[in-house]
């Protein structure tokens, strides 16, 4: 196993054959890794730099008919269900397996560009350096850092002006080796008056050793424009998930996140909007559920700006058997963002009596004419409950997942049909 250092970061931007300033920059942001520590907050994180793979890839390229790509890679993307929801529903698919993209396929020809972010830089470069490391800057913590050293894979999307796509676009990324570092970086642009559905899955192998999956995402909704980012990761057990994902959106625009997760050891994952322009819109609407030894730390940030700005964040967080899901997040309304209004409701459902739910707000109105609300509420099972079920002939499991489901009927709302057919496969298997 290579050790990361300036050397391995040369291989890797020759390998990619990139532009002496991509190597420049990662080599900046290795350095600024170097310098950060962990963040201060959240979960403890108890990782071996010296003992993850920082790249693995076995193929040289990614193709768009899956009849080219290596069979077994092939099979393992057929089990998981993407290459049948690919046929059925969705526009375009960018599928990740290790550090590179495998398959490729966009069904789009209206000027829709969908392509892998490293093939991105190669053909759209002038585009590219545009976005690049705008909204989400490789020092903001040394997570971002180490993304910014390492990048491999992810999606870029540019929707052109008035567009409206009508099938959802989808990313995959698997994790299949041992002690794996995943660092994918997607960027999104959503021009005036178009509208994007994105869909992101994730999954990997269980390993003794830990894998890591540092991803970044930065989204730009211009004036008019709509977006949703849904994702479900359902990490094993050994994967420590640490991604940063941010918004921008521009006058008379909406962002939604939609976010499940139901794997990894540890997740830090706070989906953010900034919501710049006037009348902008954001919002998020998210589950955690923490079983034995995981660790999950998940909420949202809305940064209100614009005059007239609306955010409204749902968090929903389940623990059971030990586990630990948490809620962190920032609602801030600055003094420009006059007249404002920010929602934050946080539910936590807890399974038994050793399981454990904290709740971490930062709330700040900085003028007179904005509105904020902070509703909390944590519940247990009511036995009364349990017992008016198996009254009617079911069994206690039953009784438990018709409640659980219940519990989170306000998120599965908001997911595609596929997901939240997948997030009942995912909660029955608890």
């Amino acid at each position: 196993m290579e050790k990361l250092n300036e050397d391995f970061i040369r291989k890797l931007s020759n390998k990619k054959k990139e532009p002496k300033w991509m190597l420049d920059f990662r080599l900046k942001a290795y350095h600024k890794f170097l310098e950060l520590d962990n963040p201060s907050f959240g979960p403890d994180i108890d990782i071996d730099f010296d003992k993850i793979m920082y790249y693995k890839s076995d193929v040289s390229e990614s193709y768009d008919d899956w009849s080219k790509v290596d069979k077994g890679i092939e099979k393992k993307f057929c089990d998981l269900g993407v290459i049948d929801a690919e046929k059925k529903y969705l526009g375009g698919v960018t599928n990740q397996y290790e550090s590179e993209v495998v398959y490729h396929k966009n069904k789009f020809d209206s000027g829709v560009i969908f392509l892998s972010t490293d093939d991105a830089l190669k053909k759209y470069p002038d585009l590219f350096k545009k976005y690049f490391n705008t909204l989400v800057k490789y020092d903001e913590n040394k997570f971002t850092a180490l993304n910014g050293a390492l990048w491999s894979g992810g999606s870029f999307i540019y929707v052109p002006p008035y567009t409206k796509l009508d099938r959802p676009l989808q990313s995959y990324f698997r994790i299949e080796s041992e002690a794996l570092g995943q660092f994918e970086r997607t960027i999104i642009i959503v021009d005036e008056h178009a509208e994007l559905d994105y869909i992101e899955g994730c999954t990997a192998r269980s390993y003794s050793s830990n894998s890591l999956h540092a991803g970044v995402v930065e989204i730009f909704v211009l004036n008019n424009a709509r977006m949703r980012y849904s994702t479900i990761q359902n990490w094993s057990l050994d994967v420590y998930n640490l991604v940063t994902k941010r918004a921008i959106v521009y006058d008379d625009a909406k962002m939604e996140w939609v976010d499940g997760n139901i794997g990894s050891k540890v997740t830090m994952k706070y989906p953010s909007c900034i919501l710049m322009g006037n009348n902008a819109v954001g919002n998020s609407i998210s589950i955690a559920y923490a079983k034995e030894g995981q660790k999950l730390d998940a909420g949202a940030k809305m940064i209100h700006i614009g005059k007239n700005t609306k955010s409204n964040i749902v968090s929903k967080s389940i623990a059971k058997d030990g586990g630990i899901a948490n809620y962190r997040g920032v609602s801030k309304i600055e003094e420009s963002a006059i007249n404002s209004k920010a929602v934050i409701k946080c539910d936590t459902l807890l399974l038994d009596d050793t399981s454990k739910s904290d709740t971490y707000p930062k709330n700040i109105v900085k003028n007179n004419t904005s509105t904020l609300e902070h509703e909390a509420t944590v519940s247990k099972l009511k036995k009364e409950e349990l017992f008016y079920l198996q009254s009617k002939g079911l069994s206690e499991e039953r009784a438990v997942e018709l409640l659980i489901m219940g519990f989170i009927s306000d998120f599965k709302k908001e997911l595609p049909m596929e997901y939240a057919v997948e997030l009942n496969r995912l909660l029955n298997c608890r």
